[in-house]
């Protein structure tokens, strides 16, 4: 089979087209045919050197979500069957054309939706989902700040914080961004390249979704309202720096990490069946739109995914970028 491989540490330029073997499943796993597959900020930290694949995932062949069809059964498999749409989240290995799941990580493919949106949703809604409610204890009524609200992550939180009852104030460095993130829930959209966001946020928020680190971490804590709760998800700006902690003592404020990859086999299986039970549903219409949707700016052929690569490292894109095997479904 054919696969997206990493032939060294470095940029774009290592990015390449390879003839790997075929997998063939194990007990209790699945074999995916994929015909889509989400790029994320991981692949690009994993493509420069600095963020391997967890044990037992391919070191070398990125992609953390697919869309696809089961093509192949191990022993023990009861939940599929050959043929079935199916989307999910892996630990690596998803930008190839197979790739092997356990059968409870495993999610259905939405009717009504592509192959291309189904490899939007996993990652970044999954992330979403564990950051607002799990993390976060999103309730309604709540103010919520989202940082990079047009990245995928942004545009699927916003989503769920307005379906919470929330509201949501974004921020971005991109005024045209924040107009477009307004279809997706932002109420009030900050353009940080203008204006700090402290200063502009208004009245104090009960939940900081932060994607930036260290740099914001600070701000982050000001605005917060008492027992107020900070999600960290991605230390874009800076993982060091120095911060007054008062605010966290006097405001009795949490703050709290996350990360999607390196969790265990039973950690992901639990929030794949709690995902598929309160949040898929969400996502097909039954006679009026539905609430939830994957937000993908564009799709790129697997043998040109290097230009999807330079794209989100000019942080360009709103939503997600999918990659797709020529003779997929676009």
């Amino acid at each position: 089979m054919r696969a997206v491989v990493y032939t060294a540490a470095g940029g774009p330029e290592v990015i390449a087209i390879r003839e790997v073997p075929t997998p063939v499943p194990g007990t209790g796993q699945v074999r995916v045919r994929v015909r889509a597959a989400g790029l994320n900020r991981a692949d690009i930290y994993q493509r420069r050197g600095g963020y391997p694949a967890p044990p037992g995932w391919p070191a070398d062949i990125p992609g953390l979500e697919y869309a696809g069809d089961v093509d192949l059964l191990g022993p023990g498999v009861t939940r599929w069957r050959p043929g079935d749409r199916v989307m999910g989240l892996v630990g690596g290995g998803g930008q190839a054309e197979a790739v092997l799941v356990r059968q409870e990580e495993v999610l259905p493919l939405p009717a009504g939706l592509s192959y291309v949106e189904g490899a939007a949703i996993p990652e970044v809604f999954y992330t979403a989902y564990d950051a607002l409610v799990t993390r976060g204890r999103l309730a309604a009524g709540e103010r919520v700040l989202i940082h990079a609200v047009g990245s995928g992550v942004g545009t699927a939180a916003s989503q769920l914080a307005r379906h919470l009852g929330a509201t949501v104030i974004g921020t971005s460095r991109s005024a045209e961004k924040l107009a477009r993130a307004r279809a997706y829930g932002v109420d009030v959209g900050i353009d940080t390249s203008r204006t700090a966001f402290e200063s502009a946020v208004g009245d104090s928020v009960h939940v900081v979704l932060d994607l930036l680190g260290a740099s914001a971490l600070g701000a982050n804590l000001s605005v917060l309202a008492l027992r107020g709760r900070m999600v960290i998800l991605g230390l874009l700006a800076g993982r060091r720096g120095e911060v007054d902690l008062d605010p966290v003592l006097h405001k009795r404020l949490e703050i709290i990490g996350t990360v999607m990859r390196k969790r265990g086999p039973e950690e992901r299986a639990a929030l794949v069946a709690e995902f598929a039970e309160r949040v898929l549903p969400l996502f097909e219409a039954r006679g009026e739109p539905p609430v939830l949707r994957p937000v993908v700016e564009r799709t790129y052929p697997m043998t040109r995914l290097a230009e999807a690569h330079e794209v989100m490292e000019r942080n360009e894109n709103f939503g997600k970028l999918v990659g797709v095997w020529e003779e997929s479904e676009p």
